[in-house]
């Protein structure tokens, strides 16, 4: 399959490199000219690193025009962080078509956000947006031209916007991902995500050690009971607030993460123990910059709390947290975040919500 793969951090190359050993056609996107040049010069080779060994993958194509990347791509594979979003679809619009499949693993809602811009740009294609529970992959790179993946996921729960195009976005994208599940509209794929469950506990009851340290790993030693205990409150008002929206299990609490007994969460079992013992987390954190900052609480949990309020779901850790990570940052996450008043919906009814969810807005056929 024709694949476009935009971004250059740790989930775009690993998509970019597993997809291009998976047999498909890659065309590797970033801004950064000069880093992709570079890439070219070794002849667009990185090395692959996981449990089979170090091997190296050379991707077809890989570039800094957008157009080339996208024209012809069945799907397109975008696993930025949630900030970068807006400027991405800015450069999109101009080049998309319809048919094309946009996966963004995780979301964080950016379907809503990326469809809505390149709409107002003037592009009406039929253009699906999916998004994912987390990303495909634990992975970290290892310099410019090594990514290790430490596990790749086994359940992908994805929801579709707009949801009538839900079952040809699907059959798309189990061509490239056959651990896809589907999980509805891309408000419920928004209320997948894992990220803004588990790392706003982490950065912010971790703020003393991930200032005071060079590294910190806050998934092995920042990982403590009392942190889990928050972890799981906040899981639960997540859940909560999908059942009050009508989303039905599977829920995919994040306990089930923790615990190789349970059900089989979005990694498979024992995937905690592989992420600790890589030691690739162990990692020097700029607290105010970190995307489990800047992309889980300011985005990710800003956009939870406000559809607790819109929805009538108390959310007492969730809004605390928010809280604490704008004071950490000296913001106000739950004004200046992805909200949904800030994206203009919150005046909204269900009902209305709902149907633009389903049907999209003003797309073409």
């Amino acid at each position: 399959m024709e694949i476009a793969v935009l971004g250059g951090g740790n989930g775009s190359t690993a998509a970019a490199v597993d997809l291009t050993e998976q047999g498909h056609n890659i065309r590797f996107w970033r801004r950064n000219s000069a880093a992709q040049a570079a890439l070219q010069n070794k002849d667009n080779t990185i090395y692959l690193r996981d449990f089979a060994g170090t091997r190296p993958i050379q991707i077809d194509v890989v570039t800094a025009d957008i157009k080339e990347a996208l024209e012809g791509a069945q799907l397109i594979v975008c696993p930025t962080p949630a900030t970068a979003q807006e400027d991405i679809a800015r450069a999109m619009a101009p080049h998309l078509s319809g048919g094309q499949v946009v996966f963004l693993p995780p979301g964080s809602f950016g379907g809503w956000v990326m469809g809505d811009i390149v709409r107002k740009i003037g592009n009406l294609a039929n253009v699906s947006w999916v998004e994912a529970g987390t990303l495909p992959y634990l992975t970290r790179l290892h310099g410019a031209d090594t990514i290790a993946i430490t596990t790749r996921a086994t359940r992908l729960p994805s929801g579709v916007y707009p949801l009538r195009n839900a079952d040809y976005a699907h059959n798309i994208l189990a061509q490239a991902y056959p651990s896809v599940e589907p999980a509805g509209d891309a408000l419920s794929g928004a209320l997948m995500n894992a990220g803004p469950i588990i790392h706003p506990p982490l950065i912010t009851m971790n703020a003393g050690p991930i200032e005071h340290f060079d590294h910190w790993d806050i998934h092995n030693e920042g990982t403590q009971p009392s942190i889990r205990r928050v972890t799981t409150r906040l899981d639960g008002e997540r859940i909560a607030v999908r059942e009050a929206l009508g989303y039905g299990a599977p829920h995919f609490p994040l306990a089930d993460h923790y615990d190789n007994d349970a059900d089989e969460w979005m990694y498979g079992n024992a995937a905690h123990e592989k992420l600790t013992d890589s030691g690739d987390w162990r990692e020097n954190l700029v607290l105010t910059e970190h995307r489990y900052m800047r992309e889980d609480i300011a985005v990710g949990l800003a956009l939870l709390v406000s559809i607790a309020d819109w929805a009538g779901v108390p959310t007492p850790t969730a809004t605390g947290l928010l809280a604490l990570g704008s004071a950490i940052c000296d913001d106000d996450f739950r004004q200046s975040g992805r909200t949904l008043e800030n994206l203009g919906v919150a005046g909204l009814g269900a009902s209305q919500f709902q149907a633009r969810l389903r049907a999209g807005l003003g797309e073409g056929v």
